[in-house]
C-alpha cells in the first residue's frame, strides 16, 4: 500500500479529515484485513466513511459487512474520509494500518502480505 495523498483537511472549521490509500495487500481486503480495519475503525468516536477507486458511493467504514461487501482487491485506491472527534487521528491510524498491510505480515510471520 502506498498512500498516495497526505491527510487532507477538507473542512477544517468542521473537523473532516479525508486521505487516499492504494492496497497493496496481496489478496486486498478478506476476511482479517477487513475485521483489523473496522476494529480500528470502531475505537474512534467520529464517523468514519470509505470510497472505493472513486465511486460514489461512501461505505460505513465501522461495518464489516460493507467493507467485506465491497470486495477490495489489491491496487484498489480507497477513500477514507472522517469527521468529528479524533478525526485526524483515525485518519492517520487506519491510512498506516492499510500501508502495513493491516499487520498481517505480523500476525502471520510473513514480509510479504501474502497469507501462508
Amino acid at each position: 500500500m502506498s498512500e498516495c495523498n497526505a491527510r487532507v483537511p477538507p473542512d477544517r472549521a468542521g473537523k473532516s479529515w479525508q486521505t487516499e490509500v492504494e492496497v497493496t495487500h496481496g489478496i486486498g481486503l478478506h476476511a482479517r484485513p477487513s475485521v483489523t480495519f473496522t476494529r480500528l475503525a470502531k475505537s474512534f468516536p467520529c464517523s468514519i466513511e470509505v470510497a472505493v477507486d472513486g465511486s460514489a458511493e461512501w461505505l460505513n467504514g465501522k461495518s464489516i459487512v460493507k467493507i467485506m461487501g465491497a470486495r477490495i482487491r489489491r491496487g484498489a485506491r480507497l477513500h477514507i474520509r472522517a469527521e468529528g472527534v479524533r478525526a485526524e487521528e483515525a485518519i492517520a491510524a487506519l491510512s498506516e494500518l492499510v500501508r502495513r498491510n493491516f499487520d498481517e505480515d505480523r500476525t502471520m510471520g510473513r514480509v510479504d502480505g501474502w497469507p501462508g
